[in-house]
């Protein structure tokens, strides 16, 4: 199994931006589909941006498109998510996550493993 570990939120003003990490630990990082989420007060988690093995193939949910760009590097186990132009309801707690094998890469539900989150708050 994997371990995760999310850093690099916080408070950010309206157009800003920030970058997570994701340092993962355990079995090969290299074997992991990555994949970054987000949850807002009262909402449900939904899916921010993924990333392949290789780290070749990239996935985005409309609101991350042209904003967001997620990338690993396998030889330090570790994942990011590059945010800028970043808006109000961007806010929310981000969690990543890493899968063996997936059918559907943007359900939370096809992925086993997952970090504790980290906070991102922009104001506007």
């Amino acid at each position: 199994q994997v371990q995760l570990v999310e850093s690099g939120g916080g408070l950010v003003q309206a157009g800003g931006s920030l970058r997570l990490s994701c340092a993962a630990s355990g079995r090969t990082f290299s074997s992991y589909f990555m994949g970054w989420f987000r949850q807002a007060p009262g909402k449900e988690r939904e899916f921010v941006a993924a990333i392949d093995w290789s780290g070749l193939r990239t996935y985005y949910a409309d609101s991350a498109k042209d904003r967001f760009i997620i990338t690993r590097d396998n030889a330090k186990d570790t994942a990011y998510l590059q945010m800028s132009s970043l808006k109000p309801e961007d806010t929310a707690v981000y969690y990543c996550a890493a899968t063996l094998a997936y059918s559907d890469y943007a359900s939370p539900g096809e992925y086993e493993y997952w970090g504790q989150g980290t906070q991102v708050t922009v104001s506007s």
